[in-house]
């Protein structure tokens, strides 16, 4: 993959405990404990669903945001919410909520986006602003029932009132928080350092928007996610990190809020795909070639790197080929390589779940002989590739890899069986979410993520 700079953690992480240094439990810890820090410090107030209930009962005008993203929104909301993403908010609260003396309360699927939501509104000046406490997992343990299937999705047409207001927040916040704006020779300056230094760049934007046209480079992010997932998108904090959207509102409320995060080197693109376009340089349009990683609807259209490498190392089969040889004299061992939750959604039957990050400690236990034949498969024909190239550098053979996973399997009506046959111990290989969670793992999850904010309190 060609990193010249690569150590491994001597011991890993029991030697790190055994030593005393301290570790953490949960994801993208950085923004919750950030969350919880802006809860505490600006005082942000909360609502309990209950309270919530009673007074959608009663009649009240209250006006109920979902930070969270379209798609979880349409997934699962509270009944009356409409979608509002954190990163979309700035932009369109003015035609959204006109009044800024509205009760406006704002939810996601805990705590975190709901209150960096809430905080946003607080600081546009709207003043009767609540985050809903422990959002639809709070609402669900209250026994409150939540709605599937929203249609409240689009947002109102920014106005040119609205547009003014949102300009001159985001030139305040940007001088308040040490936003800095790069002109497009800056941007080009920089790019071309990106052989030797960190630089992340970051489109902002809904999907339909970036697809239409984008900065070439800038990775698709929205920035209500960039916010939830700092950790997943940026892994070196010291790096250079540059927002961009179709002007500067977008961008700079994500890049202050990874200036308040502690991100030293934060900056937007003055003036965005606009400016990129007027001043004679091409847009690209489609998909992010590496996918929103952390995303909550998956990884996007690129390859993974390596891929192409790995792929001439592997003889690829089809379905057809597949289904012929595991209903021969001698089956193969099938192996499927993704997660546990992709191997329950669907697999070839008979396949054996053997997840790609453990394949070097497990595949002796389905295939004690390097002459075994083997084919590996996913859920797309991606990973399989991978782990396809690791077993042939183990020393294994006769490896074949099921061309386009499960996707092409499905495509061609032959049998998937589902659930975790075979798999004798519970995975733990995925972390549930929001209300897939159960009752005690909503409770432990909550009870954690409001722990993280203690440190913050002063007495």
């Amino acid at each position: 993959m060609g990193f010249r700079q690569v150590a491994v953690l001597d011991g890993g992480i029991n030697r790190w405990t055994t030593e005393g240094y301290p570790t953490e439990w949960g994801v993208n810890v950085p923004s919750k404990d950030f969350g919880e820090k802006m809860q505490v410090v600006h005082h942000i107030a909360e609502m309990h669903p209950e309270e919530l209930a009673a007074r959608q009962r009663r009649g009240e005008k209250i006006v109920l945001l979902d930070s969270r993203t379209p798609e979880e929104h349409r997934r699962v909301t509270i009944p009356g919410s409409r979608s509002a993403p954190n990163g979309e908010v700035a932009m369109h609260i003015a035609d959204l909520v006109p009044d800024p003396e509205a009760t406006v309360v704002v939810h996601c699927a805990g705590r975190t986006r709901s209150i960096v939501g809430a905080r946003l509104l607080q600081r546009m000046g709207f003043s009767k602003v609540f985050d809903l406490r422990n959002g639809t997992m709070g609402w669900l343990m209250a026994g409150l029932e939540l709605e599937t299937g929203s249609t409240r999705l689009a947002l109102p047409e920014v106005s040119a009132a609205g547009l003014t207001k949102a300009e001159a927040f985001a030139a305040r916040i940007a001088a308040e928080d040490g936003v800095r704006a790069l002109s497009i020779v800056a941007l080009q300056e920089l790019v071309a350092r990106a052989e030797r230094e960190n630089v992340y760049l970051i489109d902002v934007r809904p999907t339909e928007e970036y697809a239409r046209g984008h900065i070439p480079g800038f990775q698709w992010f929205p920035g209500g996610q960039a916010v939830q997932r700092a950790d997943d998108l940026v892994a070196v904090k010291n790096g250079h990190v540059v927002f961009a959207c179709d002007g500067r509102v977008r961008a700079t409320v994500a890049a202050s809020w990874y200036r308040q995060m502690g991100f030293p080197n934060v900056y937007i693109v003055d003036g965005g795909t606009t400016a990129w376009a007027a001043s004679g340089q091409p847009l690209v349009s489609g998909e992010s070639p590496g996918g929103p990683r952390g995303y909550d609807e998956g990884i996007g259209g690129g390859l993974p790197a390596g891929y192409d490498a790995a792929k001439a190392q592997v003889e690829l089969i089809t379905p057809a080929a597949l289904d012929e040889r595991r209903k021969g004299a001698s089956p193969p061992v099938i192996i499927f390589v993704d997660t546990s939750r992709d191997f329950s959604n669907g697999h070839v039957p008979g396949a054996r779940w053997v997840p790609r990050g453990w394949l070097e400690l497990t595949i002796a236990d389905v295939a004690p002989s390097k002459d075994t034949p083997l084919i590996a498969t996913c859920a797309s024909g991606l990973s399989s590739v991978l782990a396809g190239a690791a077993l042939k550098a183990l020393g294994y053979q006769r490896v074949s890899v099921l061309g386009d996973g499960m996707a092409a399997w499905i495509r061609a009506g032959l049998p998937v069986e589902q659930g975790l046959s075979g798999v004798m111990n519970p995975p733990n290989d995925v972390l549930t979410m929001g209300t897939d969670r159960t009752w005690a793992e909503a409770i432990q999850y909550l009870r954690w993520e409001e722990e993280l904010g203690k440190k913050y309190e002063t007495h």
